[in-house]
């Protein structure tokens, strides 16, 4: 990969197929205490930060457990789903792997905590292979700030200018690009109705990691 020492990656909906989960939570969830699940409680919870939105939803079901119980509680159906269901997507795991045996630093910058992530990784085979896996919480801000992916690339070593980053969101895509950083945007279901902006913004887009894994080198 010319020019590039270290290659960041994001997590959800970019190395595994998981941006499923939360929705199966919320819907879990209100079923299993009989309460049906309204497209105005999903679009409301979309926007919400965790706290807000289990505070939200005790007061609007009357739940008699505690917003830290609700909040554990989703933590917990979301853990067994990326412990046990999670899976990378296709042609993830060999990709890294090429990059590792190259001498290319992996890093990871996600929003996610290790309490989901170390086990997800655990169960797709790719728990070693990142040199260091940095979180949001740890500067601060979100990804439509370059922060987290400076944070990165600085553990790993390299300059900006060195790092490739990998991600399904255009926040992400964005604030990596804003600091000289290379960008592949990576093809989700669930980003499809902005896959034309995310070709637009990104040096790249892929749909399946096996359309780079068989390179030698990134076209970007």
């Amino acid at each position: 990969m010319k020019d590039i020492r270290a290659a960041i990656f994001d997590l959800d909906g970019t190395l595994v197929d998981s941006m499923y989960v939360w929705a199966k939570v919320d819907e879990d969830f209100l079923t299993a205490r009989g309460i049906p699940v309204t497209e105005e409680y999903t679009d409301k919870m979309r926007s919400m930060f965790f706290e807000t939105a289990a505070a939200y939803t005790k007061d609007t079901y009357g739940l008699e457990e505690s917003v830290e119980e609700i909040m554990q509680t989703w933590l917990d159906m979301a853990h067994f789903e990326y412990a046990n269901n999670v899976r990378a997507k296709e042609g993830a795991l060999i990709y890294l792997q090429k990059l590792k045996s190259e001498g290319i630093s992996l890093g990871m910058a996600t929003s996610n905590n290790p309490y989901l992530l170390m086990p997800c990784l655990e169960n797709n085979g790719m728990s070693g292979l990142f040199d260091c896996i940095c979180y949001t919480s740890e500067v601060g801000v979100n990804k439509s700030n370059p922060d987290i992916y400076l944070y990165t690339a600085e553990k790993l070593g390299a300059k900006p200018e060195e790092c490739v980053v990998f991600e399904d969101i255009i926040d992400g895509i964005k604030s990596a690009a804003s600091v000289g950083m290379r960008t592949v945007a990576v093809y989700d279901p669930s980003n499809d109705m902005y896959k034309d902006e995310l070709i637009g913004i990104s040096d790249r887009m892929i749909y399946t990691y096996e359309e780079l894994y068989r390179e030698t080198d990134i076209s970007v």
